[in-house]
Protein backbone atom coordinates (compact mmCIF):
# COMPACT_ATOMS: atom_id res chain seq x y z
CA UNK A 1 0.00 0.00 0.00
CA UNK A 2 1.27 3.47 -0.84
CA UNK A 3 2.23 5.89 1.90
CA UNK A 4 0.90 9.41 1.56
CA UNK A 5 2.95 12.26 3.05
CA UNK A 6 1.34 15.68 3.18
CA UNK A 7 2.76 19.02 4.27
CA UNK A 8 1.74 22.61 3.64
CA UNK A 9 3.26 22.69 0.14
CA UNK A 10 3.04 19.20 -1.33
CA UNK A 11 1.58 15.70 -1.30
CA UNK A 12 4.10 12.92 -1.80
CA UNK A 13 3.05 9.42 -2.83
CA UNK A 14 5.78 7.13 -1.49
CA UNK A 15 5.97 3.90 -3.47
CA UNK A 16 7.32 0.60 -2.18
CA UNK A 17 9.89 -1.32 -4.21
CA UNK A 18 7.24 -3.62 -5.69
CA UNK A 19 5.01 -0.66 -6.59
CA UNK A 20 7.94 1.09 -8.28
CA UNK A 21 8.71 -2.03 -10.29
CA UNK A 22 5.10 -2.56 -11.41
CA UNK A 23 4.64 1.15 -12.16
CA UNK A 24 7.97 1.28 -14.03
CA UNK A 25 8.90 4.33 -11.96
CA UNK A 26 12.23 5.21 -10.32
CA UNK A 27 10.97 7.64 -7.70
CA UNK A 28 7.98 8.82 -5.73
CA UNK A 29 5.20 10.98 -7.15
CA UNK A 30 5.32 14.53 -5.80
CA UNK A 31 2.34 16.85 -6.25
CA UNK A 32 2.38 20.52 -5.34
CA UNK A 33 -0.63 21.24 -3.18
CA UNK A 34 -1.53 24.21 -5.39
CA UNK A 35 -1.89 21.82 -8.37
CA UNK A 36 -4.69 19.82 -6.68
CA UNK A 37 -8.00 21.03 -8.08
CA UNK A 38 -10.40 18.32 -6.82
CA UNK A 39 -10.35 15.22 -4.63
CA UNK A 40 -13.09 12.58 -4.83
CA UNK A 41 -13.75 9.32 -3.03
CA UNK A 42 -14.89 6.33 -5.06
CA UNK A 43 -15.74 2.70 -4.40
CA UNK A 44 -14.68 1.58 -7.89
CA UNK A 45 -11.43 3.09 -9.14
CA UNK A 46 -11.52 0.98 -12.31
CA UNK A 47 -14.19 3.23 -13.83
CA UNK A 48 -11.80 6.20 -13.58
CA UNK A 49 -9.04 4.64 -15.70
CA UNK A 50 -8.74 6.13 -19.17
CA UNK A 51 -6.36 5.19 -21.93
CA UNK A 52 -3.71 2.48 -21.88
CA UNK A 53 -0.84 1.71 -19.50
CA UNK A 54 2.34 3.24 -20.88
CA UNK A 55 4.50 2.27 -18.99
CA UNK A 56 2.63 0.28 -16.39
CA UNK A 57 1.19 -3.02 -15.26
CA UNK A 58 -2.43 -4.00 -15.81
CA UNK A 59 -4.19 -7.22 -14.80
CA UNK A 60 -7.89 -6.58 -15.25
CA UNK A 61 -9.74 -6.47 -11.93
CA UNK A 62 -6.56 -7.28 -9.97
CA UNK A 63 -3.98 -4.51 -10.32
CA UNK A 64 -3.30 -1.36 -12.33
CA UNK A 65 -0.08 0.50 -11.61
CA UNK A 66 1.79 3.11 -13.59
CA UNK A 67 1.17 5.86 -16.11
CA UNK A 68 -1.99 5.71 -18.21
CA UNK A 69 -1.97 7.65 -21.46
CA UNK A 70 -5.07 8.78 -23.30
CA UNK A 71 -5.76 11.46 -25.89
CA UNK A 72 -4.18 14.56 -24.41
CA UNK A 73 -3.93 13.31 -20.82
CA UNK A 74 -1.66 11.26 -18.62
CA UNK A 75 -2.83 9.76 -15.34
CA UNK A 76 -1.00 7.89 -12.60
CA UNK A 77 -2.73 4.90 -11.02
CA UNK A 78 -2.07 2.55 -8.12
CA UNK A 79 -5.20 0.38 -7.99
CA UNK A 80 -5.62 -2.94 -6.20
CA UNK A 81 -8.74 -5.05 -6.64
CA UNK A 82 -12.10 -3.44 -5.82
CA UNK A 83 -11.20 -1.37 -2.79
CA UNK A 84 -12.15 2.18 -1.78
CA UNK A 85 -10.07 4.73 -3.66
CA UNK A 86 -9.40 8.40 -4.08
CA UNK A 87 -9.26 10.34 -7.37
CA UNK A 88 -7.16 13.52 -7.36
CA UNK A 89 -7.65 15.90 -10.30
CA UNK A 90 -4.67 18.14 -11.04
CA UNK A 91 -4.21 21.42 -12.88
CA UNK A 92 -0.79 22.66 -13.90
CA UNK A 93 1.12 19.53 -12.85
CA UNK A 94 4.00 18.94 -15.28
CA UNK A 95 3.46 15.19 -15.51
CA UNK A 96 -0.11 14.10 -14.72
CA UNK A 97 -3.70 15.33 -14.99
CA UNK A 98 -5.16 12.78 -12.56
CA UNK A 99 -3.96 10.48 -9.76
CA UNK A 100 -6.02 7.39 -8.87
CA UNK A 101 -5.06 5.58 -5.66
CA UNK A 102 -6.50 2.64 -3.78
CA UNK A 103 -6.25 3.57 -0.11
CA UNK A 104 -8.26 2.97 3.00
CA UNK A 105 -7.30 6.48 4.12
CA UNK A 106 -9.20 8.34 1.40
CA UNK A 107 -11.49 10.18 3.81
CA UNK A 108 -8.52 11.14 5.98
CA UNK A 109 -6.72 12.46 2.88
CA UNK A 110 -9.68 14.60 1.84
CA UNK A 111 -9.95 16.03 5.35
CA UNK A 112 -6.17 16.50 5.70
CA UNK A 113 -6.03 18.47 2.44
CA UNK A 114 -8.41 20.98 4.05
CA UNK A 115 -6.10 21.39 7.08
CA UNK A 116 -3.62 24.26 6.73
CA UNK A 117 -0.44 24.73 8.65
CA UNK A 118 1.87 21.70 8.91
CA UNK A 119 5.39 22.74 7.85
CA UNK A 120 7.00 19.32 7.99
CA UNK A 121 5.85 16.23 6.15
CA UNK A 122 3.51 13.98 8.08
CA UNK A 123 1.64 10.82 7.25
CA UNK A 124 -1.99 11.48 6.24
CA UNK A 125 -3.25 9.19 9.01
CA UNK A 126 -1.26 11.14 11.64
CA UNK A 127 -2.70 14.47 10.45
CA UNK A 128 -6.23 13.06 10.49
CA UNK A 129 -5.68 11.67 13.99
CA UNK A 130 -4.67 15.12 15.24
CA UNK A 131 -7.82 16.68 13.81
CA UNK A 132 -10.03 13.86 15.06
CA UNK A 133 -11.00 12.92 11.52
CA UNK A 134 -9.92 9.28 11.44
CA UNK A 135 -12.85 7.16 10.33
CA UNK A 136 -13.62 4.17 12.49
CA UNK A 137 -14.84 0.97 10.90
CA UNK A 138 -18.00 -0.45 12.44
CA UNK A 139 -17.51 -3.48 14.66
CA UNK A 140 -18.70 -6.61 12.96
CA UNK A 141 -20.38 -9.35 14.89
CA UNK A 142 -19.20 -12.86 14.09
CA UNK A 143 -21.62 -14.75 11.93
CA UNK A 144 -23.37 -17.64 13.61
CA UNK A 145 -22.93 -20.89 11.79
CA UNK A 146 -25.95 -22.98 11.06
CA UNK A 147 -26.01 -26.45 12.55
CA UNK A 148 -25.92 -29.12 9.88
CA UNK A 149 -29.32 -30.60 9.15
CA UNK A 150 -29.85 -34.18 10.22
CA UNK A 151 -29.71 -36.68 7.40
CA UNK A 152 -33.09 -38.16 6.52
CA UNK A 153 -33.63 -41.67 7.85
CA UNK A 154 -33.29 -44.42 5.31
CA UNK A 155 -36.51 -46.20 4.43
CA UNK A 156 -36.64 -49.84 5.68
CA UNK A 157 -36.08 -52.46 3.02
CA UNK A 158 -39.13 -54.58 2.26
Amino acid sequence: MVTLLLDSTQLEIVLSGAERAMAFRKGNVVIERSAISKVQLTDDAWTWLRGVPSPGTHLRGVVAMGTWKSAGAEDFAIIRRRRPSVVIDLEGHPEFQRIILTTRHGLALVQALRVEGADEAADVVEIAAETGAVPVAPVRKPRARKAPAAAPAAAPAV
